[in-house]
């Protein structure tokens, strides 16, 4: 049976989810200026049409330059980018409202920037396509890549150009523009990963000895994995950015065991991680602070300062309730900086936990998808990249709802393609390229094998 689709077109499939997320972001843009104006919005056309061209320039270079390609990988996507998009313009809106009320000047609206950025990171997608027709030859490339991944997260340290945003030292500032270079690093770090791990694996699955049942490495081979860990503890004591440092660590530790197939290396990596962890909260103030909020958000010393955030993010979710207070009919403005990781908040709040469990569901598909490439092509180097891939994407969802949630301390990530941020959403829109270029080559026909004569068949064709 052939693997584009049981006998169906997956372009024409992925054409049809297209236009589905295209219509529930059109909804959900409509019903934020049904219930704020009380109309539709006077730009809803055109804001559709631009929207829908985007999409349907990445779904044509897609069926152009990758035709074997997973076909739910980019509706799922542009799903989460449209919803991202109508969620910002509805908290640019309440933002106004505050600001009239107050007598103060609104803010810039955020929504006409983001999706300018969506624009950005669209063509980003298509030149990937482009430039990298076959994910192999980025192999070649690993150590370049481990070069140009550490430069990039240390670019923000340079004077004149490296700036702090709320305590985090992760910015360039450039010509009147901030962005994020430790996005980009994630990309080529990963590249590295995957590279590094094709070579070294065999030598890194040797185990010494046999303690309590599990296999442990050589100690001479432990060097990656301490090296990681310094890397990830550096990042956060010099940049003071808990979130790439752990997302850094761990898509490392994730890949390490894939590679090797060993559990002692997840053991390893727990205990660094806990390691690390303590040390981070023992020595550095602004760590300290983050716990400390994480486990005292309603103590009278936070609620009204250092966890105000969290803790208003954690009323309007609970006013949200199962199915949510409506699109435009709570109070998301309430929470400062809502555009950023706590869009969750938000969306838990006018959505309900019923539109939080979908927005998880949209990125498990993006996941297993991923993860589901991994397993599928035919050449280790493409199996480690999508799986770090894939392993990304789950990391950094799961410690961005985690913190909001409080299941875990903030760590000040973004949501992919849902939080307000160029850095992040162009950087992503990149990562989805190198993905669907891999599941091209997974889900692509496998030649014929070349026909074996024997030594009698080859003497009658010689006569």
């Amino acid at each position: 049976m052939s693997p584009r689709g049981h006998g169906r077109n997956p372009r024409n499939v992925e054409l049809f989810l297209l236009v589905f997320s295209l219509g529930i972001s059109m909804a959900a843009y409509a019903s934020v200026g049904l219930v704020h104006d009380g109309v539709l919005p006077t730009g809803l056309a055109g804001y559709g049409g631009g929207l829908g061209l985007l999409f349907l320039v990445a779904h044509l270079a897609l069926r152009r330059l990758a035709p074997d390609a997973d076909p739910l990988l980019l509706p799922a996507v542009t799903l989460v980018n449209g919803l991202g998009l109508a969620m910002i313009h509805r908290l640019d809106l309440a933002y106004e409202d505050r600001a009239a009320r107050a007598g103060t000047h609104a803010p810039t609206a955020a929504a006409p920037a983001q999706l300018t950025w969506t624009a950005v990171g669209v063509l980003l997608f298509v030149i990937v396509l482009v430039l990298v027709r076959d994910h192999r030859i980025l192999q070649r490339f690993t150590y370049t890549a481990m070069v140009a991944g550490l430069g990039l997260l240390l670019l923000p340290l340079l004077p004149g150009i490296g700036g702090t945003i709320n305590g985090a030292r992760i910015w360039i500032r450039f010509a009147g523009f901030s962005f994020q270079p430790g996005e980009l690093a994630k990309l080529m770090l990963l590249v590295f990963f995957a590279g590094y791990l094709v070579v070294k694996r065999d030598v890194l699955a040797l185990a010494s000895r046999r303690v309590l049942g599990v296999d442990l490495p050589r100690a001479r081979d432990l060097g990656p994995i301490i090296v990681a860990w310094a890397a990830s503890l550096a990042v956060l004591v010099f940049e003071r950015d808990l979130g790439t440092s752990l997302l850094f660590f761990g898509v490392f530790v994730a890949l390490l065991y894939v590679a090797t197939e060993r559990t002692s290396w997840l053991l390893i990596g727990v205990g660094l991680f806990a390691t690390g962890s303590f040390l981070a909260w023992s020595v550095f103030a602004h760590v300290h602070q983050r716990v400390d909020i994480w486990l005292n958000a309603f103590a009278p010393r936070n609620v009204s300062g250092d966890s105000y955030q969290l803790v208003q993010g954690l009323f309007g979710m609970g006013t949200g309730g199962l199915l949510g207070k409506g699109l435009g009919q709570g109070r998301p403005d309430i929470v400062p900086f809502a555009q950023t990781d706590f869009i969750v908040a938000a969306i838990g709040e006018e959505l309900g936990l019923a539109g939080i469990m979908a927005l998880l569901l949209t990125y498990g598909i993006i996941v297993q998808r991923g993860l589901r490439t991994s397993i599928a092509v035919r050449d280790a180097f493409g199996k480690l990249l999508a799986a770090g891939l894939a392993f990304s994407v789950a990391l950094q969802v799961f410690v961005v709802v985690g913190g909001v949630t409080r299941l875990i301390p903030l760590t000040g990530l973004t949501m992919p393609f849902l939080s307000y941020g160029g850095s992040s959403l162009v950087s992503n829109w990149a990562l989805i390229a190198l993905l669907l270029r891999i599941s091209d080559a997974a889900r692509r026909p496998a030649p014929p094998p070349a026909p074996v004569l024997d030594d009698a068949t080859t003497q009658v064709v010689r006569l």
